[in-house]
């Protein structure tokens, strides 16, 4: 077996080993004699603001033949907002299973972030299912002591709306981001002290991972006067990741997810993921979705910093 060869399963076993701590932050609690390079507390880092000026009705392309369709990313991105500041769950949770197969399609390098951003939505997803399930275990248990007391108020109880409003009121359970929070603190689920697998950390999570994902993508959409080099997808991955999902990551992760950017594609590939082919049209349609984040991201920041969640452990 030649060098290269054995230079090449070294690097992918570390990838393998170290990916599961991409998001988590805390490859430290398993090496301690690792120190971090350095931590950053109740540091917000600023979102990049996009100019609007760009086409806001022209139609995504879909693109046949492939899993991720930049044209569901959008529809999902734009459907999470709601109310003047909340985001609704289940299109954010969609916006990720869209970013996750962008990512997979980068290749089996980048794949492994993607392992662990699924990881993490899996959680909040399991989550509310238990949530959803837990008071429709009480409502019964109570409609049946109501029963053997009093048959006649049974009736009552079943024409009542109480159930009804309780899965549909946008501040129950996991319906969105505010709502989670609420339910969270309410069931003392959060712990501000240690690591758990609260949806509120599992958010802070995502959260910092989405900052990374759209200034990489605003850089990708970043077009050029006429002369000027466009710089290769491997170092804007690297150079965003480094002012962005880095400070919370340990040297060692920093290295393993600077080594999986190297395996990243040229950018006629990114041309044909998000169905254009030159990097004018490019610009567009990634500017679109980077300014949907935008939205995303900023009701997010503000609800979590809300509730002093911005350095759950």
């Amino acid at each position: 077996m030649g060098v290269k060869c054995c230079a090449f399963l070294a690097i992918v076993f570390i990838l393998l080993l170290l990916g599961s701590m991409w998001l988590h932050g805390n490859l430290a609690d398993h090496w301690n004699t690792c120190p971090k390079a350095y931590s950053i507390k109740n540091k917000i880092l600023s979102f990049i603001r996009v100019n609007r000026s760009d086409d806001e009705v022209a139609l995504l392309r879909v693109c046949p033949g492939q899993r991720f369709q930049v044209a569901d990313l959008l529809a999902h991105l734009q459907a999470a907002p709601v109310s003047a500041n909340d985001v609704l769950l289940k299109p954010y949770l969609a916006s990720w299973d869209e970013l996750i197969k962008f990512l997979e399609a980068l290749g089996p390098m980048v794949g492994l972030i993607s392992q662990e951003i699924e990881s993490k939505t899996a959680i909040i997803r399991d989550l509310a299912q238990k949530a959803e399930k837990e008071p429709k275990k009480k409502m019964k248990e109570r409609k049946r002591m109501q029963q053997q007391s009093d048959p006649v108020l049974m009736i009552s109880l079943n024409s009542s709306s109480d159930y009804s409003e309780m899965n549909h009121s946008p501040s129950f359970g996991y319906t969105s981001v505010r709502s989670m929070i609420k339910w969270e603190l309410e069931n003392g689920l959060v712990d501000f002290h240690k690591h758990t697998n609260s949806g509120c950390r599992t958010l802070l999570r995502l959260h910092r991972a989405l900052l990374w994902l759209q200034n990489f993508l605003l850089e990708l959409g970043k077009d050029t006067t006429e002369g000027e080099h466009l710089r290769s997808p491997s170092d804007l991955c690297k150079e965003t990741y480094q002012r962005t999902l880095a400070h919370h990551h340990t040297w060692w992760v920093r290295k393993a997810a600077e080594l999986a950017f190297l395996a990243m594609p040229e950018r006629p590939y990114f041309y044909q993921l998000v169905c254009v082919e030159t990097q004018a049209e490019a610009a567009v349609v990634l500017n679109r979705i980077v300014r949907s984040i935008e939205e995303v991201y900023k009701r997010n920041e503000v609800a979590l910093q809300e509730h002093s969640m911005l350095d759950l452990p």
